[in-house]
């Protein structure tokens, strides 16, 4: 009727959509009496389980994802509501975004990615007085329940040893102190994943505020056992395994799939069934009439009740032009519309329209939010920089070495700008891979004082060696940040001039330039300075820039001497010798282009079958699980890359998943080559799909690593 399209129409102007998918990131609303309220960043990630959310992602193209949450105790009127403000919001946004139905325990992986330390399920929910507020709260009580592998949920849970078991990780949250409890029975990968909530949940509910501390089963300290309803025993004997992994599937998913392209008409919408395996898409063509298409979430609501299909079933809503790698998946040669031939060249998982790389121009970073935020600027650089090295206190560092970094410091570097009148800080906490953990508490502790000294305003961000943000290479002036392996700062703490040492050097998305003290590989795409006793060389790798070839004239003065310059393919025979001989080196092309998104997955049996499941979100190095099996997708190549804890059953029933995996894909992959490599072992082609690659990560144990940044 037009009084209920008028009604409509009036609504859609919702005051929270004002500055919906302004920036690039995450904005997250709950249901509150039927009305939108939007949750504070520090508690993105954490959701009532009586309650229903509506979460909207924007990449920098700019493209959309709509999710509604719904909890597993939320009413009829909060999931109404969620689904009218979802469709609000997609026709605010001029129908292109795609809409997720995710519901508690079953999230698609797109969401799931948005939360890389894990999502947080809570009691209660606003009917029953819960809010979502920032505070240093430090009365909380509650016991959280982690599962999980590869995405994590922590799910509240009786606060009693009835709660426990031996197989899993726990939180004990008292607000000033977080316990990790972990079972006898539990395994490494876990614990590394549960210290990483706990390190979440510190820095981000309690700003940073209270203290993290690891328990064993049967060791609980008194503050544990006083807050236990005193006739229990301990955890009973009990081991329980679990399965709550959203497990991949790698049969092919219908006989009628691969569909043909063609099939779909752009007058209609079209439902694709993969029921099966508890997922549905809606596709709205870009011609349908305009209340089929705003119906298209309930039209994929009422077609799982039609089906018989368990209301966990993901929905996924697509409208033409952003289909989703999943969808694209069920079409034999899916052709995008700028593309006349050839297979599809899926988009990042989760991320639809083709991102335009926004070439970098500091003089507009204060107005282009879009490129500030893909390239991780908040100004060009120019503003204020005192740094301070960590020796219990902290001791300035002479402005004449400000940009020279040695893996066996920590230093604390804190940059004042202006923003909109305002004097605005951030401090960077940089921790070398080589410091001592008293040196790691000491900086964690001082960035704290720090922070505190300035009326707790400034951004922290913690920055470990050889991960550093475009932002922070920017703070020299145009000279290169220079990373040196090991060594420090103080008076005769650097490497001997003796020594053979390789400086590679790259330029980040913003320009500025970083020099890495690495082993002796290689890189195309980059400029290296080697230094051997009796030689300096500039090596030019043929997709190196100008600008690596400027910064690398800063290394050579600050090593000294007159360097003899290379350019690959034509290397004299005493630059191979200075280098300790040829060895094969990463040739292909800048991954900075891809059109494929590279994926990782896991495949374990610890919950006592063998599954697979893909890492959410952008993987790093830290999610290669070291008993796992994992598997690397890079389109032209499958990787199968083994731990060195995986057990047998991991070992021998991977390849055949991987080979499952290939020829089951309807875009015509048969027959790729699949690459197997060991922990420790890894080639060029494998380490160059991971942002700064660390070859001796995994020399000082992940769990002694991540427990050294429990100290604060």
């Amino acid at each position: 009727s037009p009084s209920h399209s008028s009604h409509l129409a009036i609504m859609v102007s919702h005051k929270e959509f004002a500055g919906a998918g302004k920036k690039p990131g995450l904005q997250v609303w709950r249901i509150e009496n039927l009305d939108l309220k939007p949750v504070p960043q520090a508690l993105h990630g954490s959701f009532f389980t009586g309650d229903a959310y509506l979460l909207l992602f924007t990449t920098s193209a700019p493209s959309y994802n709509v999710h509604m949450w719904l909890g597993d105790s939320c009413s009829q009127d909060e999931s109404g509501a969620a689904a009218i403000f979802s469709t609000q919001l997609d026709d605010f946004l001029g129908g292109g975004p795609v809409q997720y139905r995710e519901l508690q325990n079953s999230e698609s992986n797109t969401f799931l990615g948005y939360f890389k330390s894990g999502i947080k399920y809570q009691r209660g929910g606003v009917a029953s007085g819960f809010q979502h507020v920032v505070t240093n709260d430090m009365s909380v009580k509650r016991l959280l329940h982690l599962k999980g592998r590869r995405a994590i949920r922590a799910t509240e849970v009786d606060m009693s040893w009835n709660s426990f078991n031996k197989g899993d990780c726990f939180i004990v949250d008292l607000g000033q102190h977080i316990y990790q409890w972990c079972g006898s029975e539990c395994n490494r990968f876990e614990r590394l994943k549960a210290s990483e909530l706990g390190i979440d949940i510190r820095d981000n509910e309690r700003n940073g505020r209270a203290k993290l501390h690891m328990v064993e089963e049967g060791e609980e300290p008194a503050e544990i056992i006083e807050v236990m309803p005193a006739e229990q025993t301990r955890p009973n004997s009990e081991s329980r395994i679990s399965d709550a992994s959203g497990s991949m599937k790698v049969s092919a998913v219908a006989p009628s799939s691969p569909f043909k392209q063609a099939m779909l008409s752009p007058e209609e919408c079209y439902i694709l069934d993969n029921g099966v395996d508890k997922n549905i898409f809606v596709w709205k063509g870009p011609k349908a009439n305009k209340a089929e298409r705003r119906a298209a979430m309930s039209a994929g609501q009422q077609f799982i009740k039609d089906k018989g299909y368990s209301n966990k079933t993901q929905i996924q809503v697509l409208p033409a032009g952003a289909e989703t790698t999943l969808f694209k998946q069920f079409f034999f040669n899916w052709m995008d519309k700028d593309e006349t031939t050839g297979p599809t060249k899926a988009y990042t998982i989760g991320r639809i329209a083709k991102v335009d790389q926004v070439p970098f121009d500091a003089s507009s970073l204060h107005s282009n939010k879009a490129m500030a935020a893909q390239h991780g600027m908040v100004d060009d650089g120019k503003g204020k920089v005192q740094i301070w090295r960590v020796e219990g206190e902290k001791v300035p560092v002479d402005p004449s070495a400000y940009g020279h970094f040695y893996g066996g410091d920590c230093y604390l570097i804190l940059y004042s700008y202006r923003l909109g009148g305002r004097e605005q800080h951030i401090i960077y906490t940089w921790q070398g891979l080589k410091c001592t953990q008293d040196e790691l508490a000491a900086s964690a502790f001082l960035t704290v004082k720090l922070d505190d000294s300035m009326g707790g305003s400034p951004v922290q961000v913690r920055v470990t060696q050889g991960q550093e943000p475009p932002h922070l290479m920017s703070l020299f002036q145009g000279k290169p940040m220079i990373i040196h392996s090991g060594g420090t700062s103080r008076k005769g703490g650097q490497s001997h001039s003796g020594s053979t040492r390789l400086f590679n050097i790259r330029q980040s998305s913003s320009s500025a330039t970083r020099a890495v003290e690495v082993s002796c590989l290689l890189n195309t795409n980059d400029v290296f300075v080697l230094k051997s006793p009796n030689a300096l060389y500039v090596w030019r790798g043929v997709g190196a820039s100008d600008e690596e070839m400027e910064a690398a004239k800063y290394v050579v003065d600050f090593l000294g001497g007159s360097a003899k310059h290379v350019s690959e393919g034509s290397e004299p025979g005493d630059f191979w010798a200075a280098l300790g001989g040829k060895k094969d080196y990463q040739t292909s092309k800048s991954l900075q282009n891809m059109v494929n998104a590279p994926r990782l997955f896991g495949c374990s049996n610890k919950t006592g079958r063998l599954t697979v499941e893909e890492v959410p979100g952008d993987f790093t190095q830290s999610d290669l699980a070291t008993d796992d099996v994992m598997l690397l997708d890079t389109w032209d190549q499958i990787f199968l890359w083994v731990g060195n804890e995986a057990n047998a059953e991991e070992k021998t029933g991977a390849p055949k998943i991987a080979k499952d995996y290939v020829e089951s894909d309807p875009s015509g992959r048969r027959g790729l080559p699949i690459t197997t490599i060991k922990q420790g072992a890894e080639p060029p082609t494998f380490t160059g799909w991971f942002q700064a690659w660390e070859s001796k990560m995994w020399e000082m144990d992940p769990l002694d690593r991540i427990r050294a940044r429990f100290q604060r």
